[in-house]
């Protein structure tokens, strides 16, 4: 049977080697269904999916212990899962859900962790005849975020 922890272990000693990857998610499912997902500083290859996998694989003999495995990188639609998602992209814009139901879009200017996420927001604001852009900078805990997206622009 398979071992939640022995699997993270692996992982922890795999990523030591690769020093820009990190791991987002460890899932272990009924019938020892194995999905990881890594990100990385600068962006996951699939030679770095591939790498891991073999990796894990070289650990375990597949007469003794039958499993299906995926490595994958997580995906730019996906919320952020882990801190270093969030310090990765300081800088970009990106979309806050937060838990009270409101919605904010803003470049994210800085990510403590333990802390939180500053944000700054822009506005047209009509004043008269003209308009003015308004920039506002707030400060979320983590604990008030309910998930964080990277804005995706072309």
């Amino acid at each position: 049977m398979l071992n939640k922890e022995y699997l993270h272990q692996l992982v922890s000693d795999f990523i030591a080697q690769n020093d820009s990857l990190f791991l987002v998610s460890l899932k272990l499912g009924v019938s020892n269904k194995i999905e990881i997902l890594i990100d990385s500083e600068n962006s996951v290859s699939v030679d770095d999916c591939v790498s891991l996998t073999r990796y894990i694989e070289s650990h375990f003999d597949r007469d003794e212990i039958d499993f299906s495995l995926t490595v994958s990188s997580a995906g730019l639609s996906e919320p952020f899962k882990v801190f270093q998602q969030y310090k990765k992209n300081v800088g970009k814009n990106v979309n806050v859900y937060l838990k009270e139901g409101k919605k904010l879009l803003g470049k994210m200017l800085s990510a403590e962790e333990n802390i939180g996420i500053t944000l700054e927001t822009k506005k047209k604001e009509k004043k008269g005849k003209k308009k003015s852009e308004v920039i506002e900078t707030y400060s979320f805990s983590f604990d008030q975020i309910d998930k964080t997206k990277i804005v995706i622009s072309f």
